[in-house]
């Protein structure tokens, strides 16, 4: 039905406790008032009328998911809640109740007229997801902060708004301040918004508005280059090579290291670092750009297989449509004739045609479901196969890299000795021509210090790049394994519902055979 109002007041009718049940005046929830429509289609009801019912909680509305319109005014409502199912509400009026909060509202993403009027709402909040909103009437609320009535600049569509009580509706710029900051406005606190005053709003607040517009600007270019940062950042994380595009990697290596620190003050130690970073670095950028360039194809792959997935089954769909159909025209004559037999005994050799008939169905159908589960089966083993063979390449490769990056530390570390031990015989023959810190320079009056410092620093590298090395091919591993898994766990549980699917009809088939002897 496409219009359902369903009015709880005094009626004439013979039925006494139905009028007993509608005037009963005692608060109530709206389960009572549910229970009372019985014999109704609940799921059919586009408009609910609830008002003057002393319903203190919503409740146990959602069979009523073709609503549209609900009408919960002049209640004794303290929460908005119970709402969720109610996915197509347009219009929804809570007004004259006790609600001291705006929640609850979600799921109305269709919502267009919101009318919360006299309550008790100190805060327009909590209503992102309302974009279709064009009607807004909050008179008679608590709400004291122009401010934050700018919360509903969001809602582009908003072409009435009623704020009339609240104590924000009594400053003296509040209307001009209103149609400056809302110019699609049309209606405010029920009376048209006339061009002169929108002209006027606009030069009383144009410095304000420019302003408001250059942090919008700047606030939306900051939020879109974040989102590409957390774009690019998750697909580098897909690809397994986060942190590899520049040095991440190398700077991870050397952190709270305060010995190395030290041996940075040499000069020499400091020319081999940068050499040491700069190679680092190229190391690391191509096995990035290797990661990116192997992550395309691996999606490119598993595109594949779903576009040939998604050609396969509706094929044995439209086979198995066309089986049913051939079977059900002529099973419906073979009914018809066993409607109009009256000899037992012949009746029993037609009743057992159709029982051949339908296990004939079902061996076809069967049949049919096993063909799709081997091509699904030989698709999904080409996929494995391929994705194997990328992730073993990529996974050499990474290899490959991170053990260059272990060369390139050993032969740092053997040219910083070589560089340590000449500083820390320079300094046993006070030679030292270098101006060191004081600290530094009695590092180096204890050889075992300075070698224990090395071979603690040297260690500590090489686990930061074998740890590395480590988390992308287990990652990359797991990745392919989850995969494979995930798409044979699904076409398992869609091939047990299809062979499910077919003996619930079969045994529907021999239950109507059943009924006719």
């Amino acid at each position: 039905m496409s219009h359902y109002f369903i009015h709880f007041q005094p009626i004439l009718t013979e039925d006494t406790v139905l009028k007993k049940a509608i005037i009963e005046e005692s608060p109530q929830d709206v389960a009572e008032l549910i229970a009372k429509m019985k014999g109704i289609n609940l799921d059919e009801v586009s408009n609910l009328c609830l008002q003057y019912r002393n319903i203190l909680k919503i409740d146990h509305l959602w069979e009523c998911k073709s609503l549209t319109k609900l009408e919960l005014n002049n209640n004794i409502i303290k929460k908005i809640e119970g709402l969720d199912f109610l996915i197509n509400l347009t219009w929804l009026d809570l007004s004259f109740n006790s609600i001291e909060k705006i929640e609850g509202l979600e799921s109305l993403r269709k919502l267009e007229v919101l009318n919360l009027s006299n309550n008790k709402i100190p805060v327009i909040e909590n209503m992102d997801t309302l974009e279709k909103l064009t009607f807004f009437c909050f008179s008679n609320n608590l709400v004291g902060q122009l401010d934050n009535v700018l919360y509903l600049r969001t809602f582009k569509n908003l072409f009435t708004l009623n704020l009339l009580g609240n104590p924000v509706s009594e400053e003296g710029d509040y209307k001009l301040f209103i149609a400056a900051y809302f110019p699609n406005l049309n209606c405010l606190d029920y009376r048209y918004l006339d061009e002169k005053t929108k002209k006027e709003a606009l030069i009383k607040y144009h410095y304000d508005l420019e302003k408001m517009k250059r942090d919008g600007l700047q606030m939306q270019q900051a939020a879109e280059a974040k989102q590409r940062q957390e774009a690019e950042l998750q697909l580098h994380h897909d690809a397994f090579v986060e942190f590899l595009d520049g040095s991440y990697l190398f700077k991870d290596m050397f952190k709270d290291d305060p010995e190395a620190d030290k041996l940075h003050y040499l000069p020499e130690v400091v020319t081999l670092l940068h050499t040491f970073e700069h190679q680092m670095v190229e190391l690391c950028v191509q096995l990035f750009e290797n990661g990116l360039a192997e992550h395309k194809r691996r999606e490119a792959e598993v595109n594949s297989f779903f576009s040939g997935h998604s050609k396969a089954v509706p094929h044995y769909q439209l086979r198995a449509s066309q089986i049913l159909a051939n079977f059900e025209q002529k099973h419906k004559e073979r009914i018809e004739e066993l409607q109009h037999l009256s000899e037992p005994e012949l009746l029993k050799v037609k009743v057992t045609q159709c029982n051949d008939e339908i296990d004939l169905l079902c061996n076809n159908l069967m049949e049919l479901d096993f063909q799709l589960v081997s091509q699904l089966e030989d698709i999904i083993k080409k996929l494995d196969t391929n994705i194997s063979d990328m992730v073993v390449i990529f996974s050499e490769t990474a290899q490959g890299t991170f053990a260059q990056c272990r060369d390139l530390e050993d032969d740092y570390n053997e040219k910083v000795r070589e560089i340590a031990v000449a500083t820390l015989e320079k300094v046993a023959k006070d030679k030292l021509e270098e101006d060191l810190p004081d600290d530094v320079r009695m590092l180096f009056t204890d050889k075992d210090t300075v070698m224990d410092a090395l071979a603690t620093g040297h260690d500590n590298h090489l686990l930061k790049i074998n740890d590395r090395e480590t988390q992308l091919v287990t990652r990359i591993n797991t990745w392919k394994v989850t995969l494979i898994k995930g798409i044979q766990d699904t076409e398992l549980k869609r091939s047990r519902m299809r062979i499910s699917g077919i003996h619930r009809y079969m045994d529907y088939l021999r239950e109507q055979l059943e009924e006719l002897q």
